[in-house]
């Protein structure tokens, strides 16, 4: 896979948390950072499906209501 350099300015304790980390887990800073940044947005997603889920589960009454009188709407429309 083709990298991308990036450049970010930190504090310097920052940089060196990130350092100790990474080094910690046993990989480059590099590494580290797009270790965080995987991890941000698969926990991204899994939010943003828990809350569709929530929603569908809150609100589905009202689109199968919706999707019942659509259906009887054809219906009628074709007798």
């Amino acid at each position: 896979m083709a990298k991308t350099q990036l450049g970010a300015r930190v504090d310097d304790e920052v940089a060196e948390l990130a350092k100790a980390r990474a080094k910690d887990r046993g990989l480059s800073v590099g590494d580290y950072i797009a270790a965080l940044v995987r991890e941000d947005t698969d926990g991204l997603r899994a939010r943003g499906l828990e809350a569709a889920r929530r929603f569908l589960d809150e609100h589905q009454a009202l689109f199968d209501e919706a999707e019942d009188a659509d259906r009887a709407a054809q219906g009628a429309h074709a007798a």
